[in-house]
């Protein structure tokens, strides 16, 4: 039980993550049809397909929403009902489960109104509208609004404000995306450019005054901005907001030169918006994160102050020597433990137990084997960003470079976690247990695989063409999943500056990804720019990584 309590904290956000994706995807597809294609259905060419292309992707976001809905109230009623020993009878009647419930009664009945033989009826349009207000409500139910003991109207109000904000906008550009490609007159990238333009500054208008008001009712102070996870996490989305909004203005003035019959960069809105996508969705997993940590203003203890992260963050030389494996606590523990198990001539117990839920001992061995690991992480990304650099520059052995990403994975798979396979104690399979581990052995999985797969196109061994592409949406999944990251240290503080130095890492990571992403799909100016973005921003991460320091 204590390893599905566990397992529960990190799953639960990832799996929260997928259902606000779902659902803005759900939601703005919904308006897309009602407000943009239908309306010009008979103007459009293809206007027929498109609906039906449009009405498609969002059954399966539907679909999508009723299976993460499934998963995640599920989880959640396991765990109540192992934990404090409820029936099911009574677990179901609580606020979540009913509010999941009709998440996905609604999400179940969008379906037929989004099929072929209903969808261009006004009747079915109206009644998927309805349904969807119907959601929405029911999502605010599953916020902290709903958990408030006062201003529960008006946060819920906002909460659900805020909600459709992100669903015309960021839910519906997928849909754009769709939409732009299969158009190729110049009439037609006018008109829907033009009104999903207004109908994403009607998103971009809901999310500002939502956000400022829960801003100041969930964070109420400028120390509970830096000086908590929840305002920290806060500020991560505002940094990705504040490029999502260049991205759309961007995007806005290509719309407006269409508008005028002007010539205009189609494709350059359609690379654009793709990058909106993923920053969107990224944001996404950002706010289901913060539902796992208490809103800033109930955090009146524990807080960080400007002089502990100034001390925190007080230039230092990286460390360069690790302390052996034996003079780490869980070392020292299991070699207590073995000397008493001998005298008493009964089996040892073990240090620690992957997940068991019990954080492991720490001492300052431990602090100091964490900072070596990642200075020298540090080192690694920074020769990866200057070599990359030199081979955008025509340095032809440069090309190599993403070797060294395969390097730096055995690195961290053999150090991250000592307490566990190759130097612990603990065997390989049975260290997934143990939730960090995990999410740790995920890391070095994906840099494994962009290293490899980068190499590989670079070196001209793979030559399909979307082969280049894993790279940055590896990289960019792995600054989100960054985001999510969490660690089991018991100091509330400590924990806190880990973190406000694995934020600007994540966002760097999400940076370098799009912006590698950016020079593959863009041609021209636009994406020469991005190419030497991305390995700055490597740069970036490798000194954040030197930068590091947990005591």
């Amino acid at each position: 039980m204590a390893l599905l309590v566990d397992i529960f904290g990190y799953l639960s956000i990832i799996l929260h993550g997928l259902v606000i994706v779902a659902q803005s995807m759900t939601l703005g597809g919904v308006m897309f049809l009602a407000f943009l294609l239908r309306p010009f259905a008979g103007v459009l060419s293809q206007g027929k397909e498109l609906e039906r292309r449009v009405a498609r992707l969002t059954m399966f976001s539907a679909l999508g929403l009723v299976l993460a809905e499934l998963a995640g109230n599920g989880l959640q009623i396991a765990v109540l009902m192992s934990t404090v020993d409820l029936p099911l009878t009574n677990v179901i009647q609580a606020s979540f489960a009913i509010a999941g419930a009709v998440k996905i009664f609604c999400a179940i009945l969008l379906i037929p109104c989004l099929s072929a033989r209903f969808s261009s009826s006004r009747v079915a349009t109206l009644l998927a509208l309805l349904i969807c207000v119907a959601e929405l409500t029911a999502a605010t139910f599953t916020t902290h609004a709903y958990a408030r003991l006062s201003d529960n109207t008006l946060l819920l109000l906002v909460e659900g404000l805020h909600q459709f904000g992100a669903a015309i906008w960021i839910g519906g550009i997928p849909c754009f995306v769709l939409v732009l490609g299969r158009l190729h007159d110049a009439d037609g990238w006018r008109l829907v450019g033009a009104r999903f333009s207004r109908m994403a500054m009607i998103g971009v208008g809901c999310i500002v005054v939502s956000g400022a008001t829960m801003s100041v009712f969930y964070i109420g102070s400028l120390q509970g901005f830096y000086g908590t996870a929840y305002g920290v996490m806060v500020g991560a989305k505002i940094a990705m907001f504040l490029a999502l909004l260049a991205l759309g203005f961007s995007n806005f003035l290509v719309t407006e030169r269409l508008r005028k019959k002007e010539d205009a960069p189609v494709k350059r809105l359609r690379r654009f918006a793709e990058i909106e996508i993923g920053i969107g969705f990224t944001i996404f997993f950002a706010a289901a994160s913060l539902t796992s940590v208490p809103p800033a203003v109930d955090l009146t203890t524990d807080r960080v102050s400007l002089h502990e992260i100034a001390v925190r963050n007080a230039p230092a030389w990286p460390r360069f020597s690790s302390p052996d494996h034996d003079q780490l606590a869980v070392s020292q523990l299991q070699a207590r433990l073995d000397d008493e198990a001998a005298h008493t001539q009964r089996a040892a117990a073990l240090a620690i137990v992957p997940g068991s839920g019990i954080p492991p001992p720490r001492n300052a061995q431990d602090i100091a084997w964490s900072e070596y690991n990642h200075h020298w992480a540090g080192v690694f990304v920074l020769l990866i960003g200057l070599l990359a650099l030199l081979n955008r520059a025509g340095v032809g052995w440069a090309k190599h470079w993403p070797l060294l990403f395969l390097v730096m994975a055995v690195f961290l798979l053999v150090r991250s976690d000592p307490e566990v396979w190759p130097l612990g104690s603990e065997g390989f399979w049975a260290a997934w247990r143990d939730v960090e581990v995990a999410q740790h052995r995920f890391f070095v999985l994906l840099i494994l695989l962009f290293g490899m797969f980068e190499w590989a196109v670079r070196t001209g061994r793979l030559h399909h063409p979307n082969a280049a592409l894993v790279f940055p949406l590896l990289v960019a999944v792995g600054g989100a999943m960054l985001l999510t990251h969490t660690h089991q240290i018991s100091n509330v503080k400590d924990q806190l500056l880990i973190e406000l130095t694995h934020t600007p890492l994540a966002l760097s990571g999400v940076a370098a990804g799009w912006a590698r992403w950016l020079e593959l799909r863009l041609p021209g100016r636009g994406g020469r720019i991005a190419g030497w973005v991305w390995p700055v921003c490597f740069l970036l991460v490798g000194i954040i990584l030197l930068w590091y320091r947990e005591a």
